[in-house]
């Protein structure tokens, strides 16, 4: 049995809480395609593989182009946080709003 360390449940906080942002980690994301001239907006907790489903054997939207690239993101510590703001961005039907938010980030 280790001894009462008063520093031990500190460290168990400070680990669960980076575990919980680690894991729980919501992005807003912004792709840009060149062949279509064209954003797509979206939010993932998984943004490597959300990209990929993007790029490869994906339906919808994005299948049709497959030079999709990452031009902008935002983090959050929740989903619901994440998908208001990709609603916020999508109501602003602004290619202009959309690029200022890029060049100022």
């Amino acid at each position: 049995r280790i001894p009462h360390c008063p520093h031990r449940e500190a460290l168990h906080l400070w680990r669960a809480f980076f575990l919980y942002f680690l894991l729980m980690d919501f992005k807003l994301y912004i792709l840009h395609s060149k062949k279509l001239n064209k954003y797509y907006i979206g939010h993932t907790s998984n943004l490597t593989e959300r990209i990929r489903s993007h790029l490869f054997n994906h339906k919808g939207f994005t299948s049709r182009a497959k030079d999709w690239k990452l031009v902008y993101s935002e983090g959050f510590s929740n989903k619901p946080e994440a998908y208001q703001r990709e609603l916020e961005i999508k109501k602003w039907k602004s290619k202009l709003m959309i690029q200022k938010l890029i060049e100022n980030s």
